[in-house]
This record gives structure tokens, C-alpha cells and sequence, in this order.
């Protein structure tokens, strides 16, 4: 979800409770440093929908099509 430009943040920290601090320190962690760097470029863009005051008022959804199979989600069962 986290790699997902239509995942917000704060979608994540109601799922999941990583807030982005630790979701930045998790993608640090797990990606090739240069994948890494690649995402930050992503996320910090000014056309970019990981921060929900950016985010076009036209854009509703944030569902990943694999959502559902994430273990430990919390809203996967609706």
C-alpha cells in the first residue's frame, strides 16, 4: 500500500497504525536504496496522492487491488 501513489497516509494509519515517519523508516529498511529514493521523488511530487491535502478532490478511492489479502488489515473483511 505503501508503494501505491493512491494510498494515503493517513489510509495506512487507520489500517495499519504506521504513521509516516514509520512507514518512511519501513520502506527505507525494506527497498534497494535506489527504488527507495525513486518512491521519496514520487511521494514529495506536487502531483502526488499519498498526502490527502495534495490529493485532487476528484480522486475518492484508495483501494489496492490486492487489498484484501494484506494480513492484519483492518477493514479487508467489509
Amino acid at each position: 500500500m505503501a508503494w501505491e501513489d493512491r494510498t494515503p497516509f493517513e489510509a495506512i494509519k487507520f489500517q495499519f497504525g504506521f504513521a509516516e515517519k514509520e512507514v518512511i523508516k519501513l520502506m527505507r529498511k525494506t527497498l534497494k536504496e535506489s527504488s527507495f529514493k525513486r518512491w521519496r521523488k514520487r511521494v514529495n511530487s506536487c502531483v502526488s496522492t499519498k498526502h490527502l491535502k495534495k490529493r485532487s478532490q476528484d480522486i475518492t478511492r484508495f483501494k489496492c487491488t490486492r487489498q484484501r489479502a494484506i494480513s492484519g488489515n483492518k477493514i479487508s473483511k467489509r
